[in-house]
């Protein structure tokens, strides 16, 4: 199947009520149930586009419990935005979509951090990658001031199978501990290889079914034969990119979500129904309170 483009997505799903009946089939894939009781007995309001439970007598939408929840945004405003942010390669910010579709910017950035919460529930568990694996860290904030700049800034680590899938995430430092903690978290205790650079926290992560072997940066070493973690050192590239060229400045508070984006967008790279698959995490994630966001 061919990837959907903006066009086709226009042309597809240019009113809410086609909006709505792509999110019932995937909320319902069996048919509309009760959200309260489950019962499936159940009749429309069209007038108002909700159901009614004939059990219980609740009524409800498509999007009640989800994180779409009393949002007065017409969906399909929702269904360019979620397009645009699956399938812009360095992000897309509020400021942008506050210009593409015509809200203000509290709407823009709120709708946004809602998007990027969907993408990172049931997030990714246990060790998953396997074969050869790239390990790197790098800093990201605020910029360097002074001789404490390194206040304004946090670790990330991150984690790719060659070829494969990325982990991202946000680490307290890079010390022994942190750094074996995350790898034996995200990596196969039988992959192949582990590829790193020289810091010394990475030492004695092998074992007897997974080598590790380095490329000493500090040398102007990058590559030796296989070596390298020029595939993670990309995916920091691509981050620092997004944050310089799209977003300008990232909050701290906010840096996990930013992270679980990049990585579900990555890690759907090759996905033809990433539009999809995001609607479908849209459709089961809790309801994110603009109270929450800016507490």
């Amino acid at each position: 199947m061919a990837r959907l483009n903006l066009v086709s997505l226009i042309d597809r799903y240019n009113n809410d009520d086609k909006c709505r009946d792509l999110l019932e089939r995937i909320r319902w894939p069996s048919g509309v149930c009760c959200l309260r009781c489950g019962d499936t007995d159940v009749w429309e309001i069209e007038s108002r586009n909700q159901w009614e439970c004939s059990s219980c007598e609740y009524h409800f939408s498509v999007t009640a419990g989800t994180i779409m929840h009393r949002s007065h945004l017409p969906l399909r405003k929702w269904f360019l935005a979620i397009y645009l942010m699956c399938e812009s390669k360095k992000g897309m910010s509020a400021k942008q979509l506050e210009r593409t579709l015509g809200v203000s910017y509290k709407t823009a950035w709120y709708l946004c951090h809602r998007i990027r919460e969907a993408m990172g529930n049931d997030p990714l568990t246990g060790p998953t990658l396997v074969g050869v694996v790239e390990v790197d860290e790098t800093m990201v904030g605020g910029k360097a001031r002074g001789e404490n700049w390194r206040d304004n800034k946090t670790w990330v680590a991150g984690a790719i199978q060659r070829g494969g899938r990325v982990r991202l995430e946000r680490i307290p430092n890079v010390r022994k501990n942190t750094l074996h903690d995350f790898i034996a978290r995200t990596v196969a205790d039988d992959a192949e290889a582990i590829y790193t650079d020289e810091l010394k926290s990475y030492i004695g992560i092998e074992d007897d079914d997974t080598r590790h072997e380095t490329v000493n940066h500090a040398a102007e070493e990058w590559v030796v034969g296989d070596v390298h973690t020029n595939s993670v050192e990309g995916v920091w590239s691509l981050f620092k990119r997004s944050i310089v060229g799209t977003f300008h400045k990232m909050s701290i508070k906010h840096l996990d979500r930013y992270l679980e984006e990049m990585e579900w967008r990555f890690n759907n790279r090759n996905n033809p129904h990433i539009f999809r698959d995001t609607l479908a995490r849209i459709m089961h994630t809790d309801p994110l309170m603009y109270r929450e966001l800016t507490a």
